[in-house]
C-alpha cells in the first residue's frame, strides 16, 4: 500500500494479495459455499501446524467466530447455570459474555504488576474463595502468553480445565508448544485485525477427544453426524438425528479458502510483526516517559501496546492519543477494563480498586500499528510522532 508522505497511517489493515482473491474465486466456481471440502482442509492443515510444535494429536474444529469458538468450548467444559469460567477483566467482552449467554457467571482475577496477562496467585485466591468455577480463562493478550506453567498447576490442583483465549496469539510457539494447545482446548481469532484473517471466523483446537466430539455436534445444530455433503454426494443419506440443542457455528468455505492462504503466510507475516516491534522497542526505550510491552518467549506480536509514564508527561493517555490521531497515527485501546462497562459492574459487582493492575495499565496504554505490510517510512513516520510528542510535552 502507497501513501503519501502526510496521509493517515490506519490502526490496521489485512495483508491480502491475488492469492485470497483466487482462492475465493475457486469457491466461488465451484458453487458450494457453505462448510464443505474447503473447511476440512483448512482444519486439517491448521492441526498440522499446530502438531509440529507438539507430540499431541490436535483436533481444529472451524467456526464461524471466536466468541462463537468460546461459547462453545465453556459448554464442552460444562460452564452454564449455576457455574462460572475465571478471567481477567482486560480483555475483549466476548471473554466474559460466552459464559453469560450459557446462563454461567464469571469471576475475575487482577493482571500481574506491569503486565497485561493474568496473575496466577490472583486467580489461585479466586478459587479458593469460589467453588463453582467450571474453567480457567486465561486470554494471551497482545500474543504474548500468560504464564502456562503456572495455570495449568492451578488446574491440576483444583481439577478445572483450561481454556486459553487464543484470540491474538498465532503464531505463538513455546518450547511446550504453540499456544492454543498448552491447555486444554484453545480459540483462535481470524477476525479482519488479527495475525491471519478469514474476515470473521476462528478456529477451536483440542487434543481431548471428549470435547472434540461434543464441539463437534454443538457446532451444527447437535447433529449426530457430519452432514455437509448430504446436498452433492451420491452415497450420503438425508437422515440425521439431533441429540442436544447445539448452534450454529459452522466456517464457511468462502472465508475458509481466504483462511488456508493465510494460513501458509503465518510465518512470514509473523517475521514482519517482530521486526517493526523490534524498531518501536528500539525507539522508545531510550525515552523515560515511554514503557516499552513487556516481551517474552512466543510473542506473536498481534498488538503493540505502548505505555506513557504519567508522571512525565503533563498530558494524560487519552489527550495523548488525541493528539496523535490528529497527526495521522491511527491507535486504539486493548482493552477497556470489564470493571469499567455497566454490564459487567452492575452483574458481577466489579469495582475498580479491587483490580489495581489493570487500571493502571488501561488508564496509561494505548496500541500503536503493527501491520504486515507498513513500509519503512511508516514505522519511521509512527516513532517521530510518538516520540516528538512526548519530548513536546515533557515535564520531568
Amino acid at each position: 500500500m502507497m501513501l503519501e508522505q502526510n496521509d493517515f497511517i490506519p490502526f490496521h489493515l489485512p495483508s491480502l494479495g491475488k492469492e485470497e482473491e483466487d482462492a475465493v474465486l475457486r469457491v466461488l466456481r465451484s458453487k458450494w459455499l457453505t462448510t464443505g471440502k474447503e473447511t476440512l482442509a483448512f482444519e486439517q492443515e491448521f492441526s498440522s501446524f499446530m502438531e509440529k510444535a507438539t507430540t499431541k494429536s490436535i483436533v481444529s474444529l472451524a467456526v464461524n467466530s471466536a466468541s462463537s469458538g468460546l461459547q462453545l468450548a465453556m459448554e464442552a467444559c460444562d460452564v452454564g447455570t449455576g457455574g462460572k469460567i475465571l478471567t481477567t477483566p482486560y480483555t475483549f467482552v466476548s471473554t466474559a459474555t460466552s459464559a453469560c449467554h450459557l446462563g454461567g457467571g464469571v469471576v475475575y482475577a487482577d493482571l500481574g504488576k506491569d503486565s497485561y496477562n493474568i496473575d496466577p496467585d490472583a486467580m489461585e485466591k479466586k478459587l479458593q474463595e469460589h467453588k463453582d468455577i467450571k474453567a480457567l480463562v486465561p486470554v494471551h493478550i497482545a500474543g504474548l502468553p500468560c504464564n502456562m506453567k503456572a495455570i495449568n498447576d492451578l488446574s491440576k490442583k483444583y481439577n478445572i480445565p483450561v481454556i486459553e483465549d487464543a484470540a491474538h496469539s498465532f503464531p505463538s510457539k513455546t518450547q511446550a508448544g504453540y499456544a492454543g494447545t498448552l491447555g486444554d482446548i484453545g480459540v483462535f481469532s481470524f477476525y479482519a485485525t488479527k495475525t491471519i484473517t478469514t474476515g470473521e471466523g476462528g478456529m477451536i483446537c483440542t487434543s481431548n477427544p471428549e470435547y472434540a466430539e461434543r464441539i463437534k455436534k454443538m457446532r451444527m445444530h447437535g447433529i449426530d453426524r457430519p452432514v455437509w455433503d448430504r446436498y452433492t454426494s451420491k452415497k450420503a443419506s438425508w437422515e440425521y438425528d439431533v441429540v442436544a440443542s447445539g448452534y450454529k457455528f459452522n466456517l464457511p468455505d468462502i472465508l475458509s479458502a481466504i483462511g488456508r492462504v493465510q494460513l501458509a503466510k503465518a510465518e512470514d507475516l509473523l517475521n514482519r510483526r517482530i521486526k517493526i516491534a523490534q524498531i518501536y522497542n528500539a525507539a522508545f526505550k531510550e525515552y523515560d516517559f515511554l514503557q516499552i510491552p513487556p516481551d517474552g518467549e512466543g510473542n506473536s506480536w498481534h498488538i503493540y501496546v505502548l505505555r506513557i509514564i504519567p508522571e512525565k508527561l503533563s498530558i494524560d493517555r487519552n489527550q495523548f492519543t488525541e493528539l496523535l490521531q490528529k497527526e495521522g497515527i491511527g491507535v486504539s485501546m486493548h482493552f477497556i477494563p470489564h470493571f469499567n462497562m455497566s454490564y459487567f459492574k452492575k452483574n458481577f459487582d466489579l469495582k475498580v480498586e479491587d483490580f489495581p493492575n489493570a487500571q493502571k495499565q488501561f488508564s496509561t496504554s494505548f496500541s500503536l500499528p503493527i501491520w504486515p505490510d507498513m513500509t519503512a517510512e511508516m514505522v519511521h513516520r509512527v516513532t517521530k510522532t510518538v516520540i516528538s510528542l512526548g519530548k513536546k510535552y515533557y515535564v520531568c
